[in-house]
């Protein structure tokens, strides 16, 4: 790690990040307020990881001031907490002068800088510098000597790359802390010090009681991170997953068949890092590149995944879709009369516990439905084939049906479930079948879209004018039986398909033969 000293006695910023806080600086002194940099973004710049996200504590009314500085400045204001007075201000792309996208949040000091800083979440938050100190000449290099405010340890801290709480009420204060600390210490390499990791510990409890907005925020920050491997069983040690949802609790210790390596909630959390390796964000511990090479990959599959849904990446919902696959194997666990353990309709139940899990933490709806698919069709994609043979056109086509957006997904989900089934007992044929099946799958479903996008062969308008049908539920069934035969390339024209559409009229019963 970079001596922290060495970056506080000569502290760089682009020319952008210091024009910025020269317009800011400028704004606050002609209203006579004082400001300070303080926060994220403080951490950041002394570790040289710059941010477009600007944390200041002002001598004012944060709420107040900051309709004012939006105007001054080209943006918007949104009130975030009004019993503690905090504002965001977003400076958009294009506003004058020229500069990317900035997100500016300005709390309220009460009392001094010192005692705000006091009551902050960790020593490496707790730093500020007094913005004046910032102001930035053109040509300027690096700012030389700033002052840092340090009341607590934290450039100590920062050097030493340990995170520890401000006070033993950090927590109390705060309960979403808790994540927070497990978070920051994933994503900077950091370390939690002895006294704060046992607060955390007897602390647990507390974060029933934050907000599920804030929850599920930081929920979605941890899956984010990369490095997932030691993030996760890191945090059941600590207790803050069956903390924060608890209807992971009774997976814990629930013994699998043989074939599997760990417990259920174990192997769940194993799944989590098993999808970053497979959408090549980290290494596992347990496979070879030669494992990671047999499983399909592309430029177009690295899109997809980075893919927004509401506030999420799709990489981020197949990792939450991980977490919850088989948190109903508990009640549905059951011995059968050969001795066998089976968990009959987990799937199913998932999914249905899964929506209710992300109702609570108000994840978007078109979030949970894409993590409810992948919870509900986990176990569908080795289904697909039959001893040992490729799936069929039609087999591939009724998946994506039912799968819809999160077809790709789940294919992964499914590998990732398949690695964190075996962990080192892997046996490397059955891994190969299983990644050639996800590889044709995918291959034929883009051959598949390529068919059927053009257009359609006939609509709902020729089934009546031409066979005579009324509107209902039957047109729709033969439409889809039609757009099946399509993908599958057993019809390409539309007398195919009108001839198709008559074969089925005649059967016994006059229903598709779906």
């Amino acid at each position: 790690m970079i001596a922290v000293a060495e970056k506080v006695s000569k502290l760089s910023l682009k020319p952008q990040t210091s024009l910025l806080l020269n317009e800011v600086g400028n704004f606050f002194s002609s209203q006579g307020i004082e400001a300070y940099i303080v926060g994220g973004f403080l951490r950041d710049l002394l570790l040289g990881r710059e941010t477009a996200d600007i944390d200041l504590a002002i001598t004012a009314d944060a709420l107040k001031i900051a309709p004012r500085m939006a105007s001054a400045l080209g943006g918007r204001h949104i009130p975030l907490d009004k019993e503690n007075r905090v504002s965001r201000l977003l400076l958009d792309q294009g506003t004058p002068p020229a500069r990317p996208k900035w997100q500016i949040d300005l709390s309220t000091i009460t009392g001094s800088i010192e005692q705000d800083l006091k009551r902050r979440d960790f020593t490496i938050n707790a730093l500020a510098v007094d913005l004046k100190e910032t102001h930035y000449h053109p040509g300027q290099q690096a700012y030389t000597d700033i002052p840092v405010i340090d009341p607590t340890g934290g450039l100590g801290d920062l050097g030493q790359g340990v995170i520890r709480a401000v006070s033993e009420m950090a927590f109390k204060s705060d309960p979403l802390r808790l994540l927070r600390a497990v978070r920051l210490a994933a994503e900077l390499g950091f370390v939690i010090d002895a006294q704060t990791e046992a607060l955390i510990k007897n602390s647990g409890h507390l974060i029933a009681g934050v907000a599920s907005e804030r929850s599920r925020e930081e929920l979605a920050r941890l899956l984010a991170v990369p490095n997932s491997e030691p993030l996760w069983p890191y945090l059941d040690r600590l207790g803050l997953i069956t903390a924060l949802i608890p209807e992971l609790a009774p997976a814990k210790g629930v013994a699998q068949p043989r074939e599997h390596t760990w417990d259920v909630l174990s192997h769940s959390l194993k799944t989590i890092a098993a999808v970053d390796f497979l959408l090549r964000q980290e290494s596992w511990q347990y496979a070879s590149q030669e494992v990671l090479n047999l499983v399909s990959w592309s430029p177009e599959l690295a899109q997809h995944f980075g893919q927004r849904v509401s506030g999420s990446t799709r990489r981020t919902l197949t990792k939450l879709a991980a977490l919850l696959h088989d948190i109903a194997k508990p009640q549905t666990k059951m011995v059968d009369q050969s001795g066998r353990t089976r968990f009959l309709g987990h799937a199913g139940e998932g999914a249905t516990i899964t929506v209710s899990i992300l109702k609570r933490l108000r994840f978007s709806g078109q979030e949970i439905r894409l993590a409810e698919t992948m919870v509900r069709h986990h176990l569908r994609p080795p289904q697909m084939s039959q001893q040992g043979e490729l799936p069929s056109q039609r087999a591939i086509y009724r998946y994506f049906r039912d799968s819809g957006q999160a077809g790709t997904e789940t294919l992964f989900l499914s590998l990732a479930d398949h690695l964190a089934t075996r962990g080192p007992n892997l046996d490397l044929a059955n891994w190969r079948e299983h990644a050639e099946l996800v590889a044709y799958v995918i291959s034929q479903h883009s051959r598949q879209e390529e068919r059927v996008a053009p257009a359609k062969l006939v609509s709902g308008h020729d089934l009546i004018s031409i066979f005579g049908l009324s509107p209902g539920p039957k047109i729709g069934q033969i439409l889809e039986a039609v757009g099946e035969a399509q993908a599958s390339a057993e019809i390409t024209t539309r007398q195919q398909a009108l001839a198709y559409i008559a074969n089925l009229l005649k059967s016994s019963t006059g229903e598709p033969g779906l």
